[in-house]
């Protein structure tokens, strides 16, 4: 797995919007908060594009502003605007040899998983699955971990991650490379020439926001037939955000457990990173993260996603 160098304080950290468009106060509330962190907000003209009233410019726009962040050798990081949707657009137009040969962090979520699982995955690069500009650093510590989030970007290694909230479906501990991200795109990919590939295992994320029961059932069985949940040796679920039905069952927890009941290794729930009722806390992707259920539910980075 390739690495990027550390983000450390006064680095230049390029804003790039894949997906959808966005507010302007909140970007600028963002590009203040990431000031405030230490770090140099650099972003140009074309972020701000709009193309079909739901995506930030054309996908030519996007891989061309995203390609130029990736390449400036004063950039050491890229953080996403926003999810949405339209990142997947991007794929066919980036080169992964290229990508290869200037690794930098990747920070985002949600819609911006296709680009996770495409830079993890298929460039073999570490990335952050983390907060965004809009939604989460605009709105500053309510929003996101401040710790987790400096933490992976500095280094992180030995790092403990056991917030609130965390429960024990299945226990047991493992160790892999943690993959994951958006159930949701995770599963859209299968079938193209960008599918989510994890290694054999490898510690699967999986993280979704206002899916009923059934269609987690059904993302869920398309990863099992895929045989990529035979892959993972744990699984870590998210706080699958709105994923209840309006009278409370079945529920989200109720699918979990089904599919937790023949898995082999740990699973636990409720992490919150990705579409989180509070913070939004930082997971590394690609390095190797050891999962344990005693004495309460954790997970120990055993490896900095950064050098």
């Amino acid at each position: 797995m390739l690495k990027a160098r550390a983000v450390t304080p006064g680095s230049r950290i390029a804003i790039v919007s894949p997906a959808s468009p966005f507010s302007r106060e909140e970007f600028d509330r963002g590009v203040g908060e990431l000031r405030r962190l230490g770090y140099e907000p650099t972003y140009d003209e074309d972020v701000f594009a709009r193309s079909s009233g739901y995506l930030s410019g054309t996908a030519d726009l996007r891989a061309a502003a995203f390609s130029r962040a990736w390449s400036n050798p004063s950039v050491a990081a890229v953080i996403a605007v926003r999810g949405g949707y339209g990142s997947v657009h991007m794929l066919p137009l980036l080169d992964a040899a290229v990508i290869r040969r200037t690794p930098k962090l990747f920070i985002g979520y949600s819609d911006n998983t296709s680009l996770l699982s495409w830079l993890t995955c298929q460039c073999g690069i570490a990335a952050l699955h983390g907060p965004m500009i809009e939604g989460r650093l605009a709105k500053g510590a309510e929003a996101y971990d401040r710790d987790s989030m400096l933490a992976f970007m500095q280094d992180g290694s030995g790092r403990l991650l056991a917030p609130d909230g965390l429960a024990v479906i299945r226990g047991g501990e493992a160790a892999g490379p943690l993959f994951g991200g958006t159930l949701t795109q995770l599963t859209a990919s299968l079938g193209t020439p960008y599918a989510f590939d994890p290694p054999s295992g490898c510690l699967l994320f999986l993280e979704d926001v206002n899916e009923r029961p059934y269609k987690l059932d059904r993302m869920l069985t398309q990863l099992r037939l895929a045989g990529i949940l035979a892959r993972a040796r744990a699984l870590v679920f998210g706080q699958m955000r709105g994923c209840d039905e309006s009278g409370g069952a079945p529920c989200a927890l109720d699918v979990i457990r089904a599919f937790a009941q023949d898995f082999p290794g740990p699973v636990i729930t409720g992490f919150p990173s990705g579409h989180t009722t509070g913070p939004c806390w930082t997971l590394p992707l690609g390095v190797r993260v050891r999962v344990v259920t005693t004495p309460r539910p954790s997970i120990v980075v055993e490896e900095s996603p950064v050098e």
